[in-house]
């Protein structure tokens, strides 16, 4: 068994980025006719796109329902870049959950929510190690972040339950050849100097070139980095996303993919309804021009099905309903190309 692993035959419900939205997760099987164990009347199968944590209420309970619907044999699932830090013990924003470096920050934008305690986490760590990173056959290819032949054909003859161990072996390629540059250090330096500055969305810190350098070499060096958090490029200036100021920015790699079998991705924080307006938030804008239910990329045969129920938490801060979010959670019906929400609406892609 390996990192890249053939989907069964079987009609699918491809569920996007759930970002420990647990309840929105439940009624969403709901309205797709899955059972508690995850079983279905007309046979269909459950695929998770990744990034089934961090941010929510309840990473916890999302994590144990996911991981007994795959042991069951029920669903499949991959893994995403909250999935990846997780398993590398790298704390970032809205892991607080998890980890007890970040609880405390954490609580300013995310509480109240469940915490998973410490005799369990190992366990959590063992499921999520155990899950490859991309899905295919011969109709569909499913992927967290970005599907490129170079990046598969790196991963797909690694051995399943490894993804830990060869992700710190990259990143250690990636930070020796910079060591033995200076960048390393450099890069050091300017999160030590910044790092108040670096999660205060009132106080931009300067362009921090050492940082803009290093994150998008190393992003492009590690093909797992390339699967769960896509391409990469420096970006032009600083920019705030996911509570924290960037300096490498995320590009529209579906418009150079020019394959014909269809690929579905979560990752992009897509928006069902639009924000109208030119101040438009950083993470949508790859889909300014892009109707919200359409496939898109070069051959139009790439689809992002998150719809961005890991930004519910902002409905919670400002006391807004919940019911009329326009952050949702999605799962494209393939081969039938149809939408449904957790809402139970359902909506056709073009």
């Amino acid at each position: 068994m390996h990192l890249v692993k053939r989907l069964p035959d079987n009609p699918l419900d491809i569920v996007g980025d759930i970002h420990g939205e647990y309840s929105a997760l439940v009624r969403l099987l709901a309205h797709l006719g899955y059972d508690t164990e995850g079983r279905h009347p007309q046979d269909r199968m459950l695929v998770f796109v990744g990034d089934l944590i961090d941010r929510g209420p309840d990473s916890h309970s999302v994590v144990q329902l996911v991981q007994r619907l795959v042991e069951s044999g029920n669903a499949r699932c991959i893994l995403g870049n909250h999935e990846i830090n997780l398993l590398i013990d790298d704390v970032k924003d809205g892991s607080g959950w998890f980890f007890d470096e970040r609880h405390q920050q954490d609580l300013k934008h995310y509480a109240p929510f469940r915490r998973t305690p410490p005799e369990k986490r190992q366990a959590f760590k063992d499921f999520l190690g155990s899950l490859p990173v991309a899905l295919f056959r011969d109709d569909i290819r499913i992927v967290h972040a970005a599907w490129t032949t170079p990046a598969i054909q790196a991963v797909e003859s690694i051995t399943l339950g490894t993804v830990t161990e060869q992700y710190k072996m990259w990143d250690f390629a990636a930070q020796s050849s910079a060591q033995a540059t200076g960048l390393y250090e450099r890069y050091l330096a300017e999160k030590q100097r910044w790092a108040i500055e670096l999660e205060d969305e009132q106080r931009p810190p300067p362009y921090l070139h050492s940082i803009a350098e290093y994150e998008a070499t190393q992003q492009m060096i590690n093909p797992l980095k390339v699967l769960t958090s896509g391409v990469e490029v420096q970006a032009d200036e600083p920019f705030f996303a996911g509570n924290r100021w960037r300096f490498s920015d995320r590009v529209s790699w579906w418009d150079d993919y020019d394959e014909a079998v269809p690929v579905v991705i979560g990752h992009y924080w897509r928006l069902i309804k639009p924000i109208k307006s030119v101040n438009m938030p950083r993470y949508t804008q790859l889909f300014k021009s892009i109707p919200p239910n359409a496939w898109h990329g070069r051959r139009h045969n790439v689809f992002c099905i998150d719809y961005s129920v890991g930004a519910r938490w902002r409905d919670r801060k400002a006391g807004r309903s919940i019911e009329n979010s326009r952050f949702r959670l999605a799962a494209l019906q393939w081969p039938e190309n149809q939408l449904v929400f957790d809402s139970g609406e359902t909506m056709p892609t073009c």
